[in-house]
């Protein structure tokens, strides 16, 4: 063979080869499997879609009557695999590698709601070791919505030969919120709480508690909690949160908090009582800036009967706690430390609040008679409607619908008069009067950026009737209560009542009602019902910057409803 026709048949065979490697590196491949319950049985007509990183679907197919599924012609890559059907939650798996010319085998598992709600243990894997708490409730996912990180199973009740109570407890709440003119909006909200009793122990209680808005640019609060009780009668508490709220649009920044709160309760003897302690808080808006929040309360018992108190006070008291919601705000009026914007640039309310109360029992009849001074510096006062993100002074709150801005400052004196009884088997009436000072909005405010000096301090008498308490033939826990002003007002009369007199303003209400089972459903479902001024009273007509009416108000209305799985 000449030496021409060798190089020739040497370039050839060298493109062939190079050929062959292309053709190998771009081969396709394909993902088998089957789907199936968690009984294992398998599913058919279930729809497998194949999507890549960019969310493009690229193919779709149904399952067998054997639950089986094969995609073939699927360029090498990473994808995500969605597997949907009637009565189960969609199935996703998450970073499947597609090899060139090789054919991937899943096993794919579908869960009902009811099965995903559970409380089992997290196992760490290389794809999600950072990953540890975006768990939080992805009920879009093959995945229980509540996981720990362990490597014992947990079980959710136990007892003991003593009949001691579990110890672990949890609690998983969806609620659709509608407040004031915004859009529905959804959130979710957990609490896990562990107890230790024992013979040789102290009882110590540890909680995990938070909730979240949006999976989307969120608003959102986790806090975790230890607390202890001590021989000597008194009870610490130590625990640290983050806050997540989010901007009314891309452009405007987040608020951000991490808060550390300690609280302790102690007795001296039978007759005098302290409890204290405080937050400290570190904030992130357009500045940053740090709030410390102190409380104490000095109680004395001259007779069982009798009890006299001095209270100070650096924040806001509110119900979520006799309702239940020990988990996160659903807003920013529920969060501490409130934020506003002024001409002169960010401002956080400063408040302090002094209070002595009497409180006597007769037989079955509670009365207590208080006298109270309010300071407060940089009210963050609540508005409500649709203005452009770009207006001066307000911060929006894109779920709620709500907004905060600057009241100025409110120095008040007043009194406050309760009653209480039981009206029915489990259920309490209260009455409640106070009279002090309020901010109100003369009829010549016109635009919300002349609030901070525009407000004016009145007095005004205030009266409440709440009907509380848990009817024990239907196990409904109820909350209904309206409270009457004289006049208009931006805030509320005794705005740091703690006592049983305690309202929303105007007419609202709560139920929390177990569902029975009918033999279905799991145990521990109950129904929830939160309104806020249900009639929508107290809101005053004002203008943004760029020419929107919005109002300014006390509470907004707001309905809330949902379920909760207590486990």
């Amino acid at each position: 063979m000449s030496t021409k026709m060798t190089r020739k048949f040497g370039i050839l065979t060298m493109a062939i080869v190079c050929c062959l490697a292309a053709h190998g590196a771009i081969s396709p491949g394909a993902i088998r499997g089957t789907v199936r319950n968690t009984s294992g049985v398998p599913q058919l007509g279930a729809v497998v879609e194949v999507l890549a990183n960019s969310a493009n679907q690229i193919q779709t197919v149904a399952t067998d009557a054997k639950g089986g599924f094969a995609i073939a012609g699927l360029l090498p890559g990473i994808y995500t695999i969605r597997v949907t059907a009637p009565s189960f939650l969609p199935t996703i798996r998450e970073r499947v590698r597609v090899q060139p010319g090789a054919n991937l085998l899943l096993n794919l598992t579908m869960n009902t709601l009811f099965e995903a709600i559970q409380l089992v243990p997290r196992h760490r894997n290389t794809a999600e070791a950072d990953d540890d708490w975006r768990w939080a409730l992805r009920s879009m996912a093959n995945r229980p919505i509540l996981r720990l990180i362990g490597d014992q199973p947990l079980v959710v009740v136990q007892r003991d030969t003593d009949g001691d109570e579990g110890v672990l407890k949890a609690r998983v709440s969806f609620l659709s919120n509608s407040e004031g003119d915004a859009a529905t909006s959804s959130s979710t909200n957990f609490h896990v709480e562990q107890s230790v009793f024992t013979k040789h122990d102290v009882p110590q209680r540890w909680s995990l508690t938070g909730g979240m808005v949006s999976a989307t640019n969120p608003n959102a609060v986790l806090r975790a909690a230890y607390s202890r009780e001590l021989p000597d009668g008194s009870f610490p508490e130590i625990a640290i949160s983050a806050k997540h709220f989010a901007g009314l649009d891309p452009g405007q920044p987040a608020i951000q908090a991490l808060a550390l709160s300690v609280a302790n309760s102690m007795a001296f003897g039978e007759k005098l009582g302290l409890d204290y302690g405080g937050e400290a808080q570190a904030l992130q808006y357009r500045q940053r800036a740090t709030s410390v929040r102190p409380f104490a309360a000095f109680n004395a018992h001259p007779t069982s009967n009798t009890a006299l108190q001095y209270r100070y006070a650096t924040s806001q008291p509110s119900l979520r706690a006799a309702k239940g919601f020990d988990t996160a705000p659903s807003d920013l009026s529920e969060s501490n430390p409130m934020v506003t914007m002024t001409g002169l640039g960010q401002r956080i309310e400063r408040d302090a609040h002094h209070e002595v109360s009497l409180s006597q029992r007769f037989g079955q009849n509670k009365v207590q008679i208080a006298a109270y001074s309010d300071m407060v510096h940089n009210a963050a006062l609540t508005g409500t409607g649709y203005f452009s993100p770009d207006t001066n002074f307000l911060i929006g709150d894109p779920f709620s619908g709500i907004f905060t801005y600057n009241g100025g400052n409110m120095h008040t004196q007043g009194v406050r008069a309760v009653y209480s009884r039981p009206v029915a088997r489990g259920l309490e009436g209260t009455v409640d009067y106070a009279y002090g000072g309020v901010l109100t909005a003369p009829e010549s405010l016109v635009q919300v950026g002349q609030t901070a000096t525009g407000l004016e301090t009145v007095k005004r008498h205030a009266a409440a009737a709440k009907l509380s308490g848990t009817v024990k033939p239907t196990k409904t826990t109820v909350i209904a209560s309206y409270r009457w002003l004289s006049g208009s007002a931006l805030t509320p009369v005794d705005m740091f009542n703690a006592s049983a007199g305690q309202t929303d303003p105007y007419l609202s209400f709560f139920l929390r009602q177990p569902i029975p089972t009918m033999h279905f459903l799991p145990s521990g479902l109950e129904a929830l019902v939160d309104v806020r001024n249900l009639l929508a009273q107290g809101y005053r007509p004002v203008l943004s910057a760029d020419g929107s009416t919005v109002y300014l108000v006390q509470g907004t209305r707001f309905i809330r409803a949902g379920l909760a799985f207590n486990f």
